[in-house]
């Protein structure tokens, strides 16, 4: 059975082999966890050009982080704020456990061969 695919983004279409493809898809989610966005950038930055699967979750991967980060100014911002403040602990660590649990699905997904989507994320790099 093959796996599902978006708008043509699949396994083997690239310059790379399909191990590597999984490798560094499952990379590009996984490093999210460790370096924020900057896994997922460099991965996507050096692998572009070589495989579109890798280049589909690389963006996805970067997409996401960088709504994480977004998530967690603003947390910042509003812990500033009397009585709001209060709450923003417990957010950043839903935010937190949210991100890591979602990088590893996406790492397992990518490591399959799986287009992965993020439940939610702003698709700022398209």
């Amino acid at each position: 059975m093959d796996a599902p695919t978006t708008a043509g983004v699949g396994l083997g279409q690239g310059k790379t082999s399909e191990a590597d493809e999984k490798l560094f898809g499952m990379l590009a989610h996984l490093l999210g966890i460790v370096s924020s966005f900057i896994g997922a950038l460099v991965i996507w930055q050096i692998k572009k050009e070589e495989s579109p699967f890798v280049t589909d979750q690389g963006k996805e991967a970067l997409n996401f982080q960088i709504t994480i980060a977004i998530a967690y100014v603003a947390l910042m911002l509003l812990s500033f704020i009397p009585i709001v403040g209060c709450f923003t602990s417990i957010a950043i660590l839903l935010v937190g456990v949210a991100s890591l649990v979602f990088c590893i699905i996406g790492g397992l997904d990518a490591n399959k061969g799986k287009v992965y989507r993020y439940p939610f994320a702003l698709r700022l790099i398209k």
